[in-house]
């Protein structure tokens, strides 16, 4: 049923199963900050606000993509770095020229291998981002400087290579900050709110590109950022969009200023999804939600990153079945080099966790939160849960030192079987009123996490089964 340009309208807009059962998405930074890829390894956004401020934040920050407004602070540590290897007058623009020379060879497709082999069910990519640079050679170009687009359709070449492995398409586009539009350096949080551009021909500018994006690529997400233009027609927009993508959601990132007597607030009129950035929530949330991050501290490439400073392997698969027993998605960013090429420590994380859900996706995937998230064992290996019908998957966030091991507060069917994923044949398992004794296989290989599938007993009324996958 086609949707009205109203609020009322598209509130009744529902998550699509697609989303609730993906669970895992690739965020994918690229861009002109791609080619000089420098930001001091502050630290993470939480802990560096946290210790400095937000005026640290800025001054340090960690996010390569932020390089352009970085490099315009003048004592930052990227003001430094940009003089000393390009020289202090060499321009931020300059680097679509060299962009455009790097990605001549690029080819989508193995980053679609990439993506699907990690275990992703979809993808989301940044059309444009804060410094204004376009991923796709739009009808509506930027009016202030010229050919400052890619010559490729980057945007459409990996849509196509996505969906080609079966995966969901979705599309990143700064509607609250655009640097070539408004050029107020960020200095402090103040200065956020007053960067984002409110004047009519910018309005017009967004709305346009946004409209373009859902026309040509039919992209399964928006994932607007930072905010949107005051001015701007939300519902008309993204009743527009549900009519071309009924299946299609929208994110929590398009909040407008509005004017009260008490001066100005920020509005946000409806969204499908939260999107906390490096940040989780810590307990199931009863509406969808998805955690973005980055494997280091930025999302776009820092060529200062290491494996000492980006998450584990392990690291990464404990934080993502922590999300997903909590109602959450994991958005994980990769940032590749100005050419195109994903690097090594990045991808290889990606292909440890494929690897873990070649095994364990089954208490992953079209999952859904149990009554509670969290429990231990005995031995004090952390456990997260997840459940389908009435079988609940019991993750062991790494390998227990002992065979036998007891977890507290789990019932489960009398006679049922109890398995671990990857293990041929029954476990042996006894349990009391409070406590679920499990004796493990012999010399289980060690691994990040481990998952046992038990039978749930049968609720003893219908109330109980709130939150059950019905399939």
């Amino acid at each position: 049923m086609p949707f009205d340009p109203t609020i009322d309208s598209i509130k009744t807009h529902t998550i699509p199963n697609w989303f609730n059962d993906s669970k895992l998405g690739i965020f994918v930074h690229w861009g002109l900050y791609s080619i000089p890829g420098w930001a001091p390894t502050t630290g993470p956004l939480p802990e560096v606000i946290a210790s400095q401020g937000w005026s640290g934040w800025f001054r340090n920050n960690p996010y390569a993509e932020w390089y352009m407004n970085s490099l315009r602070i003048a004592d930052s540590a990227t003001a430094q770095y940009h003089a000393e290897q390009y020289g202090a007058d060499f321009p931020y623009e300059r680097f679509a020229a060299m962009f455009n020379e790097q990605i001549r060879n690029w080819n989508p497709d193995p980053w679609a291998d990439l993506f699907k082999a990690a275990g992703a069910r979809y993808v989301v990519l940044t059309t444009k981002h804060h410094d204004g640079f376009l991923l796709w050679p739009s009808t509506q170009p930027n009016p202030f400087l010229a050919q400052y687009h890619t010559e490729r359709d980057l945007v459409g070449e990996l849509t196509t290579a996505v969906r080609s492995r079966g995966l969901n398409m979705g599309l990143y586009y700064s509607g609250g900050l655009d640097w070539t539009f408004n050029d107020r350096v960020i200095a402090d949080i103040s200065d956020l709110f007053m960067a984002v551009p409110q004047s009519a021909e910018y309005t017009a500018y967004s709305d346009a590109h946004w409209r373009e994006l859902i026309e040509r690529y039919a992209p399964s997400v928006l994932w607007n950022d930072i905010g949107y233009p005051s001015q701007a027609d939300i519902p008309r927009l993204f009743a527009e969009y549900y009519n071309r993508v009924p299946e299609g959601i929208i994110n929590d990132r398009f909040t407008q200023g509005e004017m009260t007597p008490d001066g100005p607030r920020p509005v946000l009129r409806h969204f499908d999804f939260r999107t906390p950035e490096y940040a989780v929530f810590n307990d199931i949330r009863p509406d969808k939600w998805e955690a973005c991050r980055g494997l280091g501290f930025s999302f776009g490439y820092n060529r200062n990153e290491t494996v000492t400073s980006m998450l584990s392997a392990d690291a990464l698969i404990h934080s993502f079945a922590d999300i997903v027993s909590k109602n959450g998605n994991l958005l994980i960013n990769v940032g590749p080099t100005g050419d195109g090429t994903i690097p090594s420590e990045q991808a290889d994380r990606l292909l440890a966790l494929g690897h873990w859900l070649e095994t364990n996706g089954e208490a992953i995937y079209n999952s859904r939160p149990f009554t509670h998230a969290e429990g231990s064992t005995n031995d004090g290996t952390p456990v997260r849960y997840t459940r389908k019908r009435d079988t609940l998957y019991a993750m062991l966030l790494g390998t227990p030192q002992s065979q036998q091991i007891t977890i507290e507060g789990i019932h489960i069917q009398d006679g049922g079987t109890v398995e671990l994923l990857g293990h041929n044949g029954n476990l042996e398992w006894s349990q009391d009123a409070l406590h679920l004794t499990v004796t493990l296989p012999a010399n289980i290989p060690d691994s990040a996490a481990h998952t046992l599938r038990l039978p749930l007993a049968p609720p003893a009324n219908m109330a109980d089964r709130v939150g059950i996958v019905e399939e």
